[in-house]
């Protein structure tokens, strides 16, 4: 049998294929650490809804002149249907990214498959909860 060449063109003693390396969760995170921050905008939108919409008895601007609700805000009711929209749209440009970065790419090496991708794609939501964090802090 003879020796493989590496990269470089060098014959290496070693016949273990290269597809056969076992590689490491590093790249993966980083990369998607770095997904988190276009994420922060998206992610934040969401918290917006969840914690100011949300939590209101109302629903319209129709509502509020209704005696038994109390906790209704105007400067919500206005904002809510341009996040909303801001939320779809960039919440579907994340969701195609995330998509190509850590199914789609991974699927065209043939030494690599998306599943340690995804594994470290729970690190996406990282940088908003730190800035959020820090708000409160």
């Amino acid at each position: 049998m003879e020796p493989e060449e590496d990269d470089r063109g060098h014959q290496s003693p070693d016949t273990e294929p290269r597809s056969g390396r076992r590689r490491g969760l590093l790249v993966p995170a980083l990369v998607n650490l770095a997904l988190g921050v276009p994420a922060i905008i998206p992610l934040y939108l969401t918290y917006w809804l969840l914690t100011e919409y949300l939590p209101m008895d109302c629903r319209d601007i129709r509502d509020m002149a209704r005696p038994d609700v109390q906790n209704c805000n105007f400067h919500t009711l206005d904002h809510a249907g341009p996040v909303m929209f801001a939320l779809a749209l960039t919440g579907a440009l994340l969701l195609m990214l995330v998509v190509m970065v850590d199914v789609l790419r991974p699927r065209t090496r043939p030494d690599d498959g998306p599943g340690r991708w995804l594994a470290t794609a729970a690190l996406i939501p990282v940088p908003f909860a730190t800035l959020l964090y820090l708000a409160q802090a």
